[in-house]
């Protein structure tokens, strides 16, 4: 499997957005793959989750939604390495108090390199979720601008 994620961090190259996201069930092996990919290419993996938090903590909380955006730039920036950024753990992202819209600004940032993300959510019937119906953080889009990369 890490040989055709490997050749699909080539082919998304020439694509205006070149966001490619992992996509399974829990425990399918998706952050696994991104750390086999990381090793392969050479390239550091970005948690999220650990990194913007640990950003965010110097913000008062009334003011993380003005500085989330940019802080996380911050980072993919330092992260990215030969036109490629590998993300993980993006569920912080989807808190609602920082007022985001966790893919577009994935796809934001594919614009400008090749970015390989694991979802933490599921692919069903060409729609991506976040959590469940009626969960406070509940988010569905449409897959134009990405590409798919199911793990089963």
């Amino acid at each position: 499997m890490i040989e055709k994620l490997d050749r699909l961090v080539d082919d998304i190259a020439s694509l205006n957005s070149k966001l490619a996201l992992l996509i399974g069930p829990p425990r399918s092996g998706k952050s696994s793959l991104l750390m086999q990919l990381s090793a392969r290419r050479q390239v550091s993996v970005l948690n999220i989750g650990a990194a913007l938090s640990r950003e965010l903590l110097v913000v008062p909380s009334t003011r993380r939604h003005l500085h989330a955006a940019d802080l996380l730039k911050n980072l993919a920036d330092h992260f990215a390495s030969n036109g490629l950024l590998l993300i993980d753990n993006i569920e912080v992202l989807f808190d609602r108090t920082l007022q985001l819209s966790p893919l577009d600004i994935l796809k934001r940032h594919a614009h400008a390199r090749r970015v390989i993300a694991v979802w933490p959510g599921e692919l069903r019937e060409d729609r991506l979720s976040y959590a469940t119906t009626g969960h406070p953080e509940h988010q569905d889009y449409g897959i134009d601008g990405l590409v798919p990369f199911e793990i089963r």
